[in-house]
């Protein structure tokens, strides 16, 4: 391994370049901050401890499967993360619906009747939704009423109001009318897969951010995107193939070990064997690991980054001998099940079906045995999938990411730090870092992008023209 600048080297001795940054961590965050920053001309090298890119969104091998640790979605309002996916070339990989619709079968209806639909129209906000909430079969016409004016109340709510990060989410529903049915049907079937915690463990904050902004903002936010490839050809080769082509200097399987800066101000960066020089670090890792590698005085209260919480998503992988399910993906009511997601296509699998059920705040069940897992939800399988009850499992494994996220619990947004320290040319991203958004791919994009910027404006650079326009998080 090389330095990523020689010691007799200067800045004004690299041709085209003004600057040179070390971005730590190669999630979406710092493969984010790392392309923007070479991008406007910065020398950088990204430093990654795992062999491949891409954080806790990534792929791996079992047997002929590409399995994906975990499905991943998002939506037509993530704009961060779909100006990331066309920066590394993956638009294509990874489509949106070209309209919302979200299949909920409800296991506590006869068979027949199950099927209910979350979809919209094409009509301005809020009529976009009128006409699914109006016949969505799972709520009472009583209920469905109520979710309007709650849904006309929460568009209301202003933002930028720090009071509303206090509030759990859970107590202003009922508050606003929602009974105990309408919350489960659904404002968790939606919260749930966004924060990662049902309505009473998550800020009002957090949650009104993803209901105004992925329902009440525009017709088409909430519609659904997810890769039809595994997340590795995304987050890792397509990754890989932009980062080279900006000339970043990728290390993987490296740690680093600990920063400091010099009496001229430059940042010392010691990985085994070596110590890289540069003028910018961003630290784009999780928020106990930041935590240990921040010098003295660079958060007024270093401490509070361990009080952020984390939370669990656990994965259920089922193969099965033949086709069972006839959708991409649907959402299930009166079970354990989650979402179910048909990944065969995807994962490379040549006959027979696997599907992926993703399970959210999962603390009671991220532990449990394998065994015991399977003997929970493989008849829960056969009975939201009639056709399952006759099929022959091939396989069935689990994936476990015990800190998949951070938790949004009330009184998070405070313990969020934004892109800057105190530290001259020491950044923070992360999807814990102060974007606004729950623990999303977006938040992740978004933090890199400001990591970024406010690096390049320090360094004297300007942001590329292409650089999408996201606001440096305060």
């Amino acid at each position: 391994m090389t330095d990523g600048m020689r010691p007799e080297e200067s800045l004004a001795d690299i041709p085209g370049r003004s600057g040179t940054a070390v971005v730590v961590g190669g999630g979406l965050a710092g493969i984010t901050a790392a392309l923007a920053l070479a991008d406007a001309g910065v020398r950088v090298t990204l430093i990654e401890g795992r062999p491949r890119l891409g954080g806790l969104a990534f792929s791996f091998q079992r047997g002929e499967l590409t399995v994906d640790n975990g499905q991943h979605v998002y939506l037509r309002c993530c704009t961060a993360y779909r100006w990331f996916l066309d920066r590394i070339e993956g638009t294509s990989l990874a489509p949106l619906q070209d309209r919302l619709d979200v299949p909920v079968l409800d296991l506590a209806r006869p068979e027949g009747r199950r099927l209910g639909r979350l979809r919209r129209d094409a009509l301005p906000v809020p009529l976009h939704l009128g006409r699914s909430l109006a016949t969505y079969p799972h709520l009472s016409l009583a209920e469905r009423a109520k979710v309007g004016r709650a849904a006309l109340a929460l568009q209301g709510l202003d933002l930028a109001d720090p009071t509303l990060d206090t509030q759990d989410f859970g107590s202003w529903l009922t508050t606003h009318g929602q009974s105990a049915r309408a919350i489960e049907a659904l404002w968790d079937l939606v919260g749930v897969a966004t924060l990662n915690a049902v309505a009473g463990d998550a800020s009002l904050g957090l949650a009104a951010m993803v209901f105004k902004t992925g329902l009440l903002s525009d017709p088409g936010a909430a519609d659904i995107g997810w890769a039809r490839v595994p997340l590795g050809e995304l987050h890792d080769r397509l990754a890989r193939k932009a980062l080279d082509s900006a000339g970043v200097r990728i290390e993987v399987r490296t740690r680093v070990t600990s920063i400091s800066t010099d009496e001229n101000g430059r940042w010392s960066v010691q990985v085994p064997g070596e110590t890289l020089q540069a003028d910018a670090v961003v630290l784009a890792v999780a928020q106990r690991e930041a935590y240990d590698l921040l010098p003295e005085g660079a958060l007024d209260a270093p401490e509070q980054l361990l009080e952020i919480g984390t939370a669990p998503i656990l994965n259920v992988h089922v193969v099965y001998d033949r086709k069972v399910l006839s959708r991409p993906f649907f959402a299930a009511l009166g079970t354990p099940v989650q979402w179910v997601f048909d990944r065969t296509e995807a994962s490379g699998l040549r006959d027979g079906q696997y599907l992926a059920l993703s399970q959210s705040a999962a603390q009671d069940e991220i532990d449990e045995p394998v065994a015991e897992l399977r003997e929970r939800y493989l008849p829960e399988l056969e009975r939201l999938l009639p056709r399952a009850r006759g099929a022959q499992v091939r396989d069935f494994f689990v994936t476990r990411e015990r800190t998949a996220t951070f938790a949004p619990t009330p009184g998070v947004g405070r313990l969020r730090p934004g892109a800057r320290t105190k530290a001259p040319g020491l950044y923070l991203a992360g999807a814990w870092t102060a974007t606004g958004w729950p623990a999303t791919m977006e938040s992740a994009v978004r933090s890199g992008v400001s990591a970024a910027g406010a690096a390049l404006s320090a360094l004297g650079r300007p942001r590329p023209s292409h650089l999408f326009d996201v606001e440096e998080a305060a």
